[in-house]
C-alpha cells in the first residue's frame, strides 16, 4: 500500500505543479505565452506522463472524485480510498507549495493572487454564476469518469487508456476554463485554494461537492451501459 500512496501522491503533486505551474507563470506572459490552450494541454499531459510512469502501481487516480467513481464502479475497493484521498490531497498540497516558491521569487512579487484557483461569481474567469460552476463540474466530471471507465475496460487497445483520458481532460478543460477555471478534481482545488488570495478558500466547498457528484453519476451511468462491468 505504501508503494501505492507513495505513486498517488507524486501523480498528483505533477497534475497541480504541471498544470496549476503552466496557469500562474506561463500563460499570461505577453507574446510569449501560452494562454487557456497551453493549459489544457498542461493538464492533460501531466495525467497522460503520470498514467504512464506509475498508473501501473496505484492505478493513476490523483483525484479523489476518479478514486471515488472506480470504487462504484467496481474497480477500486472501498477500504482504501480515505488513504488515496489523503496522499492525492497531500501531494496537491505539496504541489501547490512548490509552485508558491516559485511564484514568490519572481521579481517584482506582490501576492499569490488567484493561484490558478477555482471559483464562481467574481471568482470565475468569465464571471459564472454558482449554479452554471456546479452543473459545469458535475457534468465533466461525469463525463471524464465515464472515458476512464470506458478506457481501462477489458477489449480496449492495450497502452492507450492513459492518451485517452490525458485527452479528455484536455478537452475539459478548453471547455471549462473560462467557467470555473476547471477544477473535476477536488485535491486540486484544495492545493491551489490554501495558496490563493480572494475567495478560493470559502468557495471551496463547491468543488468537493461538484466533482463528487459528477464521479457518482458518471459510475452510475456507466453501469447502466455495461451490466456486467
Amino acid at each position: 500500500m505504501a508503494k501505492k500512496l507513495l505513486a498517488e501522491f507524486i501523480g498528483t503533486f505533477w497534475l497541480v505543479l504541471g498544470g496549476c505551474g503552466s496557469a500562474v507563470l506561463a500563460a499570461g506572459v505577453a507574446d510569449v505565452g501560452i494562454g487557456w490552450l497551453g493549459v489544457s494541454l498542461a493538464f492533460g499531459l501531466s495525467v497522460l506522463t503520470m498514467a504512464y510512469a506509475v498508473g501501473h502501481i496505484s492505478g493513476g487516480h490523483f483525484n479523489p472524485a476518479v478514486s471515488l467513481g472506480l470504487m462504484l464502479g467496481g474497480r477500486f475497493p472501498a477500504k482504501d480510498l480515505p488513504l488515496y484521498w489523503a496522499a492525492q490531497v497531500i501531494g496537491a498540497f505539496a504541489g501547490a507549495l512548490v509552485l508558491y516558491i516559485i511564484v514568490s521569487g519572481g521579481a517584482g512579487y506582490e501576492g499569490p493572487g488567484g493561484f490558478a484557483s477555482n471559483g464562481y461569481g467574481a471568482a470565475s474567469p468569465r464571471g459564472y454564476s454558482m449554479a452554471a460552476v456546479l452543473v459545469t463540474e458535475v457534468v465533466l466530471t461525469a463525463l471524464f469518469l465515464i472515458i476512464i471507465l470506458g478506457a481501462t475496460s477489458e477489449g480496449t487497445p492495450a497502452g492507450t487508456a492513459p492518451v485517452a483520458i490525458g485527452l479528455g481532460l484536455t478537452l475539459i478543460h478548453l471547455i471549462s476554463i473560462p467557467v470555473s477555471n476547471t477544477s473535476v478534481n477536488p485535491a486540486r482545488s484544495t492545493g491551489a485554494a490554501l495558496f490563493a488570495e480572494g475567495p478560493a478558500m470559502s468557495q471551496l466547498w463547491l468543488f468537493w461537492l461538484a466533482p463528487l457528484t459528477g464521479a457518482v453519476l458518471g459510475a452510475l451511468i456507466w453501469k447502466l451501459m455495461t451490466p456486467r462491468n
